[in-house]
């Protein structure tokens, strides 16, 4: 099998799932996000776009009901014993042999969690879910105990997460020469993950963001490419892939001479990245890191030019993104912990005189202040 963690990394996952489940009168809990699965039992798929779900008893016996195209991929990727195909046929309902299992599995009249908050159980599979099982048993909405417990990484996750760091550092050094006049985007954009390719790492839970001009203010992917031109502005976000880990990075670079402005919002970005590091410590929450953003911005006057969220945590994660939960933004609760991968991003989009500056670096939690795991520093990019 392909698995990239050994068996007892595996069960110590398991054991803690079950801590939870029990903590939370669960009889079984049934998985849709593949995140969710990848970090069980190591099933590795994008089939996650048609029906599946994994069964999770209160006894620690694990079965996958999924279709024809994923039995051999879960056979080779996972830990899974127990496989159940559902058959593609016209008028085909699978939330009906999901019922169907879990009856086999005696679970009639139980109290049953559901990840119902991830891409891999759209509302209408969701619905259908909700009518075959509304009279089968209690349901109970456990999207929240899985990305939880993996939000703290384990020893042989952050191997992989350093791994990604580097990754994501050799993408930036690949790009790095090319970030002149005449430049066309996607050789950019080639190079970074090209880089990520030739080390061996993996396509990111999201595209590359990359934009030049007035698209260097966007925060999303999008088509097209222009060339870069004398004194242009280039925004890029990318990620370092491994085993699916991902360890972001968020620069804006410029060619030709900066402008007064662009350098007052590259201050300004590296003062409040500054002040988020300062806050990322174990005790203090997520929407801590997100203030000391926010009151870093005001001092420089850029509040109506920031955005609500400055940051989120990172791990393994599948399309259609790689941004984890829990998030950097205003009153989060969620205590930071050693041992989490942050990503924070200062993003400032000042439209009124088409000025973009962001920067970005992701950070690994300690007992004390975060580690960066990246070798590049903060410095102004200027081609």
């Amino acid at each position: 099998m392909a698995l990239h963690f050994d068996e007892q990394e595996f069960e110590d996952r398991k054991t803690r799932l079950l801590g939870e489940m029990k903590a939370a009168k669960l009889d079984a809990i049934l998985l849709f996000a593949q995140e969710s699965m990848y970090w069980l039992t190591g099933y590795d798929t994008f089939g996650f776009c048609f029906f599946q779900c994994m069964i999770v008893e209160k006894s620690g016996d694990v079965s996958l009901l999924t279709r024809s195209a994923d039995l051999r991929q879960a056979r080779h990727t996972s830990n899974v014993e127990t496989i159940v195909v559902w058959e593609d046929r016209a008028h085909a309902n699978p939330a009906r042999e999901l019922r169907d299992l879990l009856s086999d599995r005696d679970l009639l009249g139980a109290r049953i969690g559901i990840e119902y908050d991830t891409q891999g159980l759209t509302a209408f599979n969701g619905r259908r879910v909700d009518d075959a099982l509304s009279t089968f048993a209690t349901l109970e909405d456990a999207s929240r105990i899985v990305p939880n417990l993996r939000a703290v990484k384990s020893e042989a996750e952050i191997k992989y997460v350093r791994k990604a760091g580097k990754l994501a550092d050799d993408a930036l050094t690949a790009a790095l020469p090319l970030i002149k006049q005449g430049t066309d985007e996607s050789a950019i954009l080639a190079a970074m993950q090209g880089a990520v390719f030739e080390g061996g790492g993996d396509y990111p839970g999201n595209e590359f963001i990359i934009g030049s001009g007035e698209d260097a203010l966007l925060c999303r992917y999008k088509s097209g490419r222009r060339k870069l031109t004398k004194n242009d502005q280039l925004t890029l976000e990318w990620a370092g892939v491994y085993r699916h880990y991902h360890v972001a990075m968020m620069r804006t670079a410029l060619t030709g001479k900066p402008s007064e402005r662009h350098l007052e919002l590259y201050e300004a970005a590296k003062s409040a990245l500054l002040a988020c590091e300062e806050a990322m410590v174990p005790g203090n929450t997520f929407g801590d890191v997100f203030d000391a953003h926010a009151k870093a911005m005001a001092a420089a006057d850029l509040t109506r030019h920031r955005l609500n969220a400055c940051g989120y945590s990172l791990g393994a994660r599948f399309t259609p993104s790689w941004m984890d939960r829990p998030m950097f933004y205003a009153a989060n609760p969620a205590i930071i912990e050693p041992n989490m991968v942050l990503f924070a991003h200062m993003i400032i989009a000042d439209s009124e005189s088409g000025t973009a500056m962001t920067l970005g670096q992701t950070y690994l939690t300690t007992e004390n202040s975060p580690e960066c795991l990246s070798r590049h520093n903060l410095d102004l990019i200027v081609g």
